[in-house]
């Protein structure tokens, strides 16, 4: 498969664009609003710069992020999410429910036990 092409199948698309573990926690963090890149690199976690990088110049290919450049010295890069983006809060909303349920579920499971 060319690397332009992208998958018929919408689930598939879906996991394709964010179906890694740095992507969604992107999507998360600029569900709040715009972010800097070290903003992004703080809340998130342990990632590299470069992995942080390489993760947003594909969501803004992809069109989920827009990055926004200011002519300063040291220069400002912020990303916000596309208007394309945005639409995957609900995606992000329904997996902290469903990441909330389980986590209760399985502690009652093992308190059981």
């Amino acid at each position: 498969m060319k690397k332009e092409e992208k998958p018929f199948c919408p689930v598939a698309l879906t996991v394709e664009l964010i179906g890694n573990k740095w992507k969604l926690l992107i999507v998360r963090d600029l569900t709040h609003g715009t972010r800097r890149f070290g903003q992004l690199r703080q809340s998130i976690g342990n990632i590299s710069q470069k992995v942080l990088t390489q993760n947003l110049r594909d969501m803004e290919k992809d069109g989920l992020v827009l990055r926004k450049v200011y002519a300063e010295v040291p220069p400002r890069v912020e990303y916000r999410l596309s208007k394309i983006g945005q639409e995957l809060t609900s995606v992000i909303e329904t997996l902290a429910q469903w990441g909330t349920k389980y986590r209760k579920a399985t502690t009652k499971r093992q308190k059981r036990q």
